[in-house]
């Protein structure tokens, strides 16, 4: 357990040495998977702590080794005796960050999903993300990756059957079976996909900043989303000067609302700065609200108003221009998107910050536009290399299938779909390489 005050602390020792700690410090090994209560004891057999004391023998411990748990009382000092004790026993060493879990991997108790899905549990920042990572944490995200693999591994072997037996009255790469077969392939990838993007979306969350000119109620904005007031707001242009941070969520989807300074000429060296920390935000968004105030000139043609802003935006980067302050300014709250003619990822929404009307029309845009769905039956949490992984096997498979239908090159396909099945089973890790396993563990 964390080092602190606390009414309990445990201590895990893992390893073939497990069983020899228990003799030192408790004078015998417990029976294996049955609590006992026993003193702990130093090297001069006296009592440091006492509590239950837990012996769960290989191969039936979350490590798959002999595994050995003290649970005693948790103030920090006590803990730290207990720790120092078992330390000066030869051969045993402090555990590294995520050994245990890389043991259970290793050991085949664990799949990389599952063992991945244990830190995301524990780093769950609302109850959708905790019940998700659990979901991930018993195999539901490893399972599907499974059937897939298998479904890959079948087709192969047909595919290979068909190269192997060329003299065959049937023409197999002919027939419409393997496209068949392909074709259910690719849309069990494309629908694990969609899932896996709502799993990553959960897990990290989109990076939302607010930008425009001062006093366009930025500020205003950012506290209405946030429930609270999170950022200070007055009449005074130029009120925010340094970046403001608030994490909130949207039906269980996590946001990163970023809040900038004023975008104009500095008036000041610590303004300046601010401004130059707004755009440092702006580069690394995955989404942009423009604030802009509806009473003013630049609610009637902002891309002119904006041009530079707008034009050192990238092209792809998500855009919704905010006509706020529709409270004074007599317009209706609403939402549309730009014509074809205009900048690609743009929408419009009139809203009021100060009020909040028009501000759930917000909420629901931001979920829409990151494809987010907050009923997703099923749902498990991913991480990007997760989608990247899948992202990639289709790809593999959409160039498979341009390769059979065009071409009946056999042997390219076949050589697509040992990619596939690659790329699939280096999610669970039956198929990784030491430098992937160093960065998750």
């Amino acid at each position: 357990t964390p080092i602190g005050r606390g009414g309990i602390g445990i201590l895990r020792v893992s390893g073939p040495l497990a069983s020899t700690v228990a003799q030192t410090v408790l004078g015998k090994c417990p029976k294996p998977r049955v609590a006992d209560y026993l003193p702990f004891r130093d090297e001069n057999n006296d009592i440091l702590d006492q509590g239950i004391a837990l012996f769960f023998k290989a191969p039936h411990s979350f490590t798959g080794e002999d595994v050995l748990e003290l649970q005693g009382h948790g103030g920090q000092v006590i803990l730290d005796l207990l720790l120092q004790r078992i330390l000066k026993i030869h051969g045993v060493r402090i555990a590294r960050a995520g050994e245990f879990s890389e043991q259970a991997f290793l050991n085949d108790k664990l799949d990389l999903a599952q063992a991945e899905a244990i830190a995301d549990l524990i780093d769950a920042t609302s109850e959708q993300a905790a019940r998700s990572a659990l979901k991930s944490l018993q195999g539901e995200f490893s399972h599907k990756i499974n059937q897939l693999v298998e479904a890959v591994i079948y087709l192969r072997t047909y595919v290979e059957a068909a190269i192997d037996f060329p003299d065959e009255e049937i023409d197999f790469l002919a027939d419409g079976k393997i496209e068949s077969k392909l074709n259910d392939i690719i849309a069990q990838v494309d629908a694990v996909r969609y899932q896996a993007k709502q799993g990553t979306i959960l897990r990290e969350g989109m990076k939302v900043v607010i930008a425009g000119k001062p006093n366009a109620g930025k500020s205003s904005l950012l506290n209405a989303l946030a429930g609270r007031e999170a950022a200070i707001v007055t009449n005074i242009a130029g009120t925010t000067r340094d970046v403001l941070r608030e994490h909130i969520h949207i039906d269980g989807m996590p946001l990163h609302i970023i809040d900038t300074a004023g975008l104009r000429e500095a008036s000041d060296e610590v303004e300046k700065i601010g401004i130059q920390r707004a755009w440092s935000e702006i580069e690394q968004a995955d989404h942009i609200l423009l604030m802009i105030d509806s009473n003013q000139s630049q609610a009637v043609n902002f891309k002119t108003e904006y041009a530079d802003f707008l034009q050192k935006l990238p092209p792809n980067l998500p855009l919704t221009v905010i006509r706020n302050k529709v409270d004074l300014s007599g317009e209706n709250e609403g939402i549309e998107a730009l014509s074809q003619t205009d900048r690609a990822n743009t929408t419009v929404i009139r809203l009021s910050a100060q009020t909040q009307l028009g501000v759930d029309l917000l909420r629901e845009h931001l979920k829409k536009s990151m494809g987010y769905q907050s009923s997703t039956e099923g749902g498990f949490i991913a991480r990007r290399r997760h989608l990247e992984a899948l992202n990639l096997a289709a790809n593999h498979l959409q160039r498979g299938h341009v390769q059979l239908t065009q071409f009946f090159a056999g042997e390219l396909l076949a050589e697509e779909l040992r990619l596939v099945q690659n790329a699939l089973s280096e999610i669970t890790g039956q198929f990784t390489s030491d430098d992937l396993l160093g960065n998750i563990f």
